[in-house]
């Protein structure tokens, strides 16, 4: 299935390595030499090349990674990508200076965090709703990373639904302890 390139948005490639510039910023990736990438017509597209030793089932493997990672880069570049945080829970709050980001979360110390200057960082805190973090970035991979790491701190738990947790996500709850019948 070939990757459309929007207006704006050039595709180069030398020596194995992929780069994608758009309005948003740039990005590169390594192509593994199993797979042929052809930019034409503002269209990429990608064959599995028969002449390497490789396997075929990981050749067909990496054929649809490398679609998908230089697919996630196209749309990167000219949308880019956003994650809304939601912090749940009595006391929890964010607070962000720059790219550092200090939460409260119930622990006896402040945690803080720095981001990577490619990652832009806005919090809200508004009366008697959850605090929210925003993170955008045209980097899906490098998002999802700081996301998963964000959310490491205090995972959603299923008995009283605290945490930190994607805006819109929910977790299914558990009953607690209930009076055994007699």
């Amino acid at each position: 299935m070939p990757i459309s390139i929007p207006a704006g948005v050039t595709v180069s490639q030398n020596d194995g390595v992929v780069t994608v510039k758009g309005p948003k910023g740039e990005l590169s990736q390594k192509v593994d030499s199993s797979i042929i990438m052809k930019v034409e017509d503002n269209q990429i597209t990608f064959e599995i090349d028969e002449n390497n030793p490789v396997n075929y089932k990981q050749k067909q493997a990496f054929h649809g990674l490398y679609r998908s990672l230089v697919n996630n880069m196209v749309v990167g570049v000219s949308e880019g990508y956003k994650k809304v945080l939601e912090l749940v829970g009595v006391g929890y709050r964010v607070s962000n200076k720059g790219n550092i980001i200090e939460f409260s979360l119930g622990y006896t110390h402040p945690i803080i965090i720095e981001l990577p200057k490619e990652v832009k960082v806005e919090t809200k805190s508004e009366r008697n709703q959850n605090p929210l973090l925003i993170l955008e970035s045209c980097d899906k991979q490098l998002i999802g990373l700081i996301c998963a790491k964000i959310r490491s701190f205090r995972k959603p738990e299923p008995y009283k639904g605290k945490g930190i947790l994607f805006q819109g996500e929910v977790i299914r709850r558990k009953s607690g302890k209930s009076a055994s019948a007699k």
